[in-house]
């Protein structure tokens, strides 16, 4: 199943969260397939049919691991402090599927200070976790969750989109304009340090200059695709 099909099946881990949340709402709303996993069976259940009646559409809920078994996509939506949980929770059901990975390695309470981890970055040390055979990319971490959740609202801010797969690049950058957003290949695993840094610049941001969900955007006119 590929990315154009309406049926692409999104699982989103830790999905009863304000940012997997917001994601379910608008990939839903696009038309696709979205599962919303939690810890709590009966918390996912009860938050996916609160976003159903807002979407308009079915989003299904359940635990992590059965979400995870289900998604052909994988999105992991969870506090870094919980990461390394959930990537060995999601291991044995994600070979061969993409792995979009938003986590941002804050550490409170200096969460406006960039803290990277050993691994150079969150989804590097999701890639050489779950191995080759996964494709993780690092996407959306820059996204003022409550803009997510606003069905109505212009999201005014551009998605870093980095993976070792250009293939699944593409994917996730087709998934970002679904939900409403311009995405941009950004290069390997590596460059999501970029992103996942550039987290706690905006929340220094937003509150030093009193702002509601600062973002950022790339300027020029692309004249050509980069695969590589």
């Amino acid at each position: 199943m590929t990315t154009e099909s309406a049926k692409t099946r999104i699982s989103i881990i830790g999905g009863t969260g304000a940012l997997g949340s917001g994601l379910a709402l608008r990939w839903a709303k696009a038309g696709c397939q979205v599962t919303i996993g939690s810890r709590d069976s009966e918390r996912a259940v009860v938050a996916a049919v609160e976003l159903s009646e807002k979407a308009g559409v079915m989003i299904a809920g359940s635990k992590n691991n059965e979400a995870a078994e289900a998604g052909d996509i994988v999105v992991l939506t969870v506090p870094f402090g919980n990461h390394q949980d959930t990537l060995e929770l999601v291991k044995p059901y994600v070979a061969g599927k993409i792995v979009i990975d938003v986590t941002v390695p804050l550490m409170p309470p200096k969460v406006r200070t960039v803290q990277l981890p050993e691994a150079g970055s969150a989804a590097k040390a999701s890639q050489l976790f779950l191995g080759e055979d996964v494709r993780v990319v690092s996407a959306f971490q820059n996204i003022a969750a409550t803009h997510l959740a606003d069905l109505d609202h212009h999201i005014d801010c551009d998605v870093f989109v980095c993976g070792n797969d250009p293939a699944a690049r593409a994917a996730v950058v087709e998934l970002a304009k679904k939900a409403g957003m311009k995405g941009w290949q950004a290069g390997r695993i590596d460059n999501s340090a970029v992103a996942e840094a550039l987290t706690s610049a905006l929340i220094f941001i937003n509150a030093h200059y009193k702002i509601d969900g600062a973002g950022i955007r790339v300027t020029g006119t692309p004249l050509a695709t980069e695969t590589h």
